[in-house]
């Protein structure tokens, strides 16, 4: 593709609170210049203009699937989308949406009431678990640099890199006093992929893993420093579970 030939481009919002999309469009300095790269030709957020169909150079989605609708939309993208990018902690995890469990229409019932008032709906799922994801943004919601990135790649025809290396070390970078051991905060950010600026600490909050496990986490200790924070096992585990990851 030429880096001069508009992306097309078709953003989908699946079960989640739309914060990746908003994140997207409040980085309003970048829109202009990023409006000129690409044809959008869905965004439901942003454009109440109908979707024409037709191919996609990038299908961006947001959201994790609980409904046999949400993954026809699901289906159909990836049928029409060169690349499938997944966006945020529920596409990639399921994220919040998925930390519920037990029967299905006592969940249902208790949040939309009766069951039959809602359409058909499944425990949320990560897209992976339907169709070949061809790169995948994390956090809850991502960064609106990570978003930007994204698209001036794709218009030079590749994939932006993904970081490989802890929160804990941007935390550093930022000078940051170490929440997990200088505090006893229970701080997940030895075992969490970076590429936030370590948001959370920065702010004195803990990361809750929002991003997912880094690769070579040392699970063991972290397991064995969030233990001496006061917490028990069974509640690192939860937390550890959080956005999907087996503790």
């Amino acid at each position: 593709m030429s880096s001069s030939t508009p992306l097309v481009c078709g953003f989908a919002r699946l079960t989640s609170c739309s914060g990746c999309q908003l994140t997207l469009l409040n980085m309003t300095a970048d829109l202009v210049p990023l409006a000129a790269r690409l044809s959008v030709v869905a965004f439901s957020m942003a454009s109440s203009a109908p979707d024409p169909g037709g191919a996609l150079d990038v299908a961006v989605i947001e959201g994790s699937v609980s409904s046999p609708a949400q993954l026809s939309t699901l289906l159909a993208l990836r049928r029409r989308a060169d690349r499938l990018v997944a966006v945020g902690a529920c596409a990639l995890s399921g994220g919040v949406n998925a930390l519920a469990s037990g029967d299905r229409d006592a969940l249902v019932a208790s949040v939309y009431g009766a069951p039959e008032a809602v359409e058909e709906s499944f425990p949320p799922q990560p897209l992976s678990r339907f169709v070949q994801v061809d790169l995948e943004i994390p956090g809850c919601p991502p960064e609106g640099a990570e978003l930007v990135a994204l698209f001036g790649s794709l218009a030079r025809g590749g994939l932006p890199a993904a970081s490989d290396y802890p929160v804990c070390m941007e935390c550093r970078q930022r000078e940051n006093l170490c929440l997990l051991i200088e505090r006893r905060i229970p701080c997940l950010g030895p075992v969490i992929r970076a590429g936030c600026q370590a948001r959370c600490p920065s702010f004195g909050v803990a990361c809750e893993g929002c991003r997912g496990m880094v690769a070579e986490a040392n699970r063991g200790e972290e397991f064995r420093l969030l233990l001496e924070t006061g917490l028990n096992e069974r509640e690192i585990r939860a937390r550890l579970r959080r956005f999907g990851e087996e503790a």
